[in-house]
């Protein structure tokens, strides 16, 4: 069966000049940019043009006419097809220049205002292995690889286990080497995929929502321990057989768990965990803290740098004991416990209930008596009122999600008027648009971007924020 022939052009020898602040390489072709995946500065390559707007155009590669000096050999085989580690063409080093020059032309280029020299960033100690979670989704119509395609294998043919492709809910690439987690991650996927197939257990279709698999969610931690959570779809007889096979195939695992899922979504934060073998949490370690880790809490992806991360935003509050913290966002109150011995009293304000009940447990756990933790909507719960009741904050922490802050949430911190602020983001762009907003009555004195995913454009950035 011939290709259907594209409505958009082939260019023929372009030549990747730079990377766009969120992570696209580009070319350019008469005066309009070209953004072209899986490419790295000095590459010069043929492409077929398959979106065309009026700024700009977007391809994908055809052919390779010269490779970049600056080039290096990606380490997974499924680099080009899997959505993840898009930068493994580019050499670590290059990651983190551009991450910093992404950093400084967002926060000048889109705030605007006033900035210290800002300070290079921090990278992370381990490029490969790093992540502490990975969820895997069950497809029962597999992504079939370029190369297959190329030699006539049919599409959709065969299962997958691993991950979505990029822009398409119903496509998963089958993956048979992961390098983001440490061992046992890919022996367990691997061995769960052969079972699965050996004894009948129907993976999941996305489009008609029938089967019995759908996702695998693997976490590690720095103190060994192993938590597995197996997402079905529905109750069934057979669902103990994989449960038994786990158990038994891998002792190392501490936190065996399973969720039921029949709704048409992959979301899980209202269904419930249950505790199929071991603990019903695993434990994490940071600087003598102990943090319990529930199947559906969240907790920084790579634990290594996340200490490196929490040490920056603990320098920036200055902390002299004496004072009042609010940490906004505080999730499972993992900063607010980190902080907590160096302040008089912390209050931390989260979206999620049960990451505040972990907030509180971790909280117990290590011993820490002067947290205060509370759950809701942002906006709603922090006003003047709260403020009044709990005391006024001296120092504001706040790690809000990728969308920033509300305004009035904003406006209720300007009001409360803390002396210092340590703003972490893992979106440089609405940080800036947030630091504008409290330009006026802050000048910003310290700016920290820190990389906590390698082989990705992502990273976090961290500002101190002093009032004027």
């Amino acid at each position: 069966m011939k290709p259907k022939k594209s409505k958009y052009p082939q260019i023929e020898g372009l030549r990747i000049t730079d990377i766009a602040a969120e992570g696209k390489s580009l070319g350019k072709y008469n005066d309009m940019v070209v953004f072209v995946p899986h490419t790295v500065p000095g590459d010069v390559v043929n492409i077929q043009v398959n979106n065309k707007r009026r700024r700009f155009m977007e391809g994908y590669v055809l052919d390779f006419v010269e490779y970049s000096p600056l080039r290096t050999e990606p380490f997974c085989k499924h680099y080009g097809e899997c959505g993840g580690c898009k930068w493994q063409a580019l050499p670590y080093p290059m990651q983190l220049e551009y991450k910093q020059k992404q950093v400084e032309d967002q926060l000048r280029r889109l705030g605007g205002i006033e900035l210290p020299e800002i300070s290079p960033i921090i990278g992370s100690a381990r490029s490969e292995y790093y992540r502490n979670k990975l969820e895997f989704t069950f497809s029962n119509k597999r992504w079939v690889p370029r190369s297959e395609v190329a030699e006539g294998a049919a599409m959709g043919s065969g299962n997958a286990l691993g991950f979505h492709i990029p822009g398409m809910f119903d496509k998963v690439l089958d993956v048979e080497w992961c390098h983001l987690q440490d061992e046992p991650s890919n022996a367990i996927r691997l061995a769960v995929k052969r079972f699965a197939e050996e004894n009948g257990l129907e993976f999941y279709n996305l489009r008609e929502h029938q089967g019995l698999l759908r996702n695998i969610i693997i976490r590690t931690s720095t103190t060994g321990e192993v938590m597995v959570t197996v997402v079905f779809a529905r109750e069934d007889e057979r669902n103990g057989t994989l449960m038994d096979f786990l158990t038994k195939q891998f002792p190392q695992i501490t936190s065996l768990n399973y969720i039921v899922n029949s709704k048409l979504n992959d979301s899980i934060g209202d269904l419930e965990a249950r505790c199929y073998s071991g603990k019903p949490y695993m434990e994490e370690r940071m600087e003598g803290l102990r943090f319990r880790i529930n199947p559906k809490s969240f907790y920084q992806t790579n634990s290594e740098q996340a200490y490196n991360l929490y040490k920056v935003a603990r320098d920036f509050a200055e902390l002299t004991g004496e004072e009042v913290v609010y940490d906004l966002y505080t999730g499972t109150g993992t900063i607010a416990n980190f902080v907590a011995a160096q302040a008089k009293r912390v209050v931390g304000i989260e979206y999620v209930p049960e990451a505040i009940e972990d907030a509180k447990q971790n909280s117990a756990l290590n011993g820490i008596g002067n947290t205060l933790f509370f759950a809701g909507d942002m906006k709603d719960v922090l006003n003047e009122e709260f403020i009044a009741r709990h005391g006024r904050p001296d120092v504001i922490i706040l790690d809000p999600p990728r969308a920033g802050i509300h305004a009035d949430v904003a406006a209720t911190i300007l009001a409360a008027a803390p002396a210092r602020m340590v703003y972490v983001s893992c979106n440089p762009a609405t940080q800036a648009r947030d630091l504008t907003i409290f330009d006026p009555a802050y000048r910003v004195t310290k700016v920290q971007p820190v990389d906590m995913f390698p082989h990705t454009h992502h990273v976090e950035n961290v500002v101190q924020l002093v009032r004027r």
